[in-house]
C-alpha cells in the first residue's frame, strides 16, 4: 500500500470476504485488548460518546453499557450491517457510515464526553490523522477523554500504530491536551488524552 489513506472499497472487500475479518469474536488478542480498554474507563458514565472505527460492533456492544448515547462510525456498510444486528436492542446506540476524516459526523461543537478511536488511525495518511484529530478536538467537551487503541505489530498500512498514535497525540498536545495514561502491551498500545489539570493559584 502507498502512503495514502485506505479507500472505502478496500474495507468493503475485506468485510465481503469474511463476516469477522479481524477475528474480534475469536482471537485472544481482541479479548485482551477490550478488557484493558474498558478498564481505563471503569466506573465512568458517559452521556454522548463517539466511537470511530467500530467495525462489526464488538466494542460498541461493550461500551454501550456505560453510555446514555453512543454514536459508532465505520467506513464499510458491510461492517455496519453486522454492528447493527449485534447491538439491536441496546438503548442509545446509533450508527453512521463515513470515510474519515472527510466523512466525520456532523456533530455540534463540544458535544461529546468520550471519543474512542480503536485500530483506525494507521489506515490513514499522516495528514488525514491530523485532520481527524482536529475534528475530534472540535466536538470534544473540555474535560472529555480521547482514548486511542493501536495495533503495533507489522503492517502494510500508511503508517504503523506507533507512528499513528504519535501523530494524533501531537495535534492534541498542541491544542492543550495532555497524555494521562499510556500502556504498551505485546501487540498494541493504549493512549488516553485528557485536559491539562488546572493549577490552584490560591
Amino acid at each position: 500500500m502507498s502512503g495514502a489513506s485506505w479507500p472505502r472499497a478496500v474495507f468493503e472487500r475485506i468485510h465481503a470476504a469474511s463476516s469477522d475479518p479481524w477475528g474480534v469474536g475469536s482471537r485472544p488478542y481482541e479479548r485482551d485488548k477490550y478488557r484493558h480498554t474498558l478498564a481505563l474507563l471503569a466506573g465512568q458514565r458517559f452521556h454522548h460518546a463517539l466511537e470511530l472505527g467500530c467495525s462489526i460492533g464488538a466494542m460498541t456492544a461493550l461500551l454501550a453499557r456505560q453510555c446514555d448515547h453512543l454514536l459508532a462510525v465505520d467506513v464499510a456498510e458491510a461492517a455496519l450491517a453486522q454492528a447493527r444486528r449485534r447491538c439491536a436492542g441496546l438503548d442509545g446506540v446509533t450508527f453512521c457510515r463515513g470515510q474519515l476524516p472527510d466523512g466525520f459526523p456532523g456533530l455540534p461543537a463540544a458535544s461529546c464526553d468520550l471519543i474512542i478511536i480503536s485500530e483506525l488511525l494507521y489506515f490513514l495518511s499522516r495528514a488525514d490523522i491530523t485532520r481527524l484529530a482536529t475534528h475530534c478536538l472540535r466536538v470534544r467537551q473540555p474535560q472529555a477523554p480521547i482514548l486511542l487503541v493501536n495495533w503495533t505489530g507489522p503492517t502494510d498500512t500508511p503508517c504503523n500504530g506507533n507512528e499513528a498514535a504519535r501523530c494524533f497525540i501531537a495535534t492534541c498536545l498542541a491544542a492543550g491536551m495532555q497524555v494521562t495514561h499510556t500502556q504498551h502491551h505485546p501487540h498494541y498500545r493504549l493512549d488516553m488524552l485528557g485536559a491539562v489539570a488546572q493549577q490552584n493559584t490560591q
